[in-house]
């Protein structure tokens, strides 16, 4: 009889040793995962903002090219031309207006 009770508290002893170990491994997770969220968050935040000065800086250059001021042959009309190559360039990389929205949850 005395040897049941010591193979069932050895049992025990394993099962709470290998509990502890996985509450201490699960903890240290989800505190990585926590981290990499915020880092995320940020991530998105920036590449919102970045995004949005492209629309800005998209909608001010038309603006500019709607008065026709530019179109000459001259260096200010080439670095006109070449500036509005670069915006159509950083517009392919403009994000959707829903980028990084949180959904809500119904």
């Amino acid at each position: 009889m005395a040897e049941i009770f010591t193979t069932y508290n050895i049992i025990i002893g394993i099962l709470v040793v290998i509990l502890i170990v996985s509450f201490y491994i699960i903890r240290n997770l989800l505190f990585k995962l926590e981290k990499f969220e915020d880092v995320v968050e940020n991530q998105a935040q920036y590449i919102t903002a970045v995004g949005d000065l492209i629309k800005d800086s998209n909608e001010k250059l038309k603006e500019v090219d709607s008065k026709g001021t530019f179109k000459s042959d001259d260096e200010v009309g080439y670095f006109f031309e070449t500036l509005k190559q670069i915006q159509y360039n950083l517009d392919q990389f403009n994000v959707p207006e829903n980028y990084a929205k949180k959904e809500e949850q119904s």
